[in-house]
């Protein structure tokens, strides 16, 4: 697999090597046919919430079982190769959600 058949806001089960468990994340990275790398940047989900705006909460999605919450704070690459299967897709409400969380988590300003 290659990063060109990802997209922003899709949720893939990734094995982040925690444990032999894997773990739902959100692609945040951008689309890009040519990529230097092939690594995927992600947000990991979680179940835990401690009201941070570090934190989004996300709508209830058919294909996760339990509220969720994107964990900016958690944000990292991996290699596409550990990304098991797609979950499914976040609206584009949610996504709009994760990437204003995480200009908050880097202290970038839209102009």
């Amino acid at each position: 697999m290659s990063l060109m058949n990802l997209k922003p806001g899709e949720v893939w089960l990734a094995d982040l090597g925690l444990a032999a468990k894997t773990r739902p994340v959100v692609i945040v990275s951008r689309s890009d046919p040519d990529p230097p790398r092939v690594l995927a940047i992600y947000v990991p989900l979680t179940t835990q919430y401690r009201g941070s705006a570090y934190e989004v909460a996300l709508p209830k999605l058919s294909f996760l079982n339990r509220n969720s919450f994107a964990n900016v704070q958690g944000i990292g690459s991996v290699p596409t190769a550990r990304l098991e299967r797609k979950l499914g897709d976040l609206p584009s409400s949610a996504l709009e959600e994760i990437r204003a969380a995480i200009r908050f988590a880097l202290d970038i300003e839209v102009e």
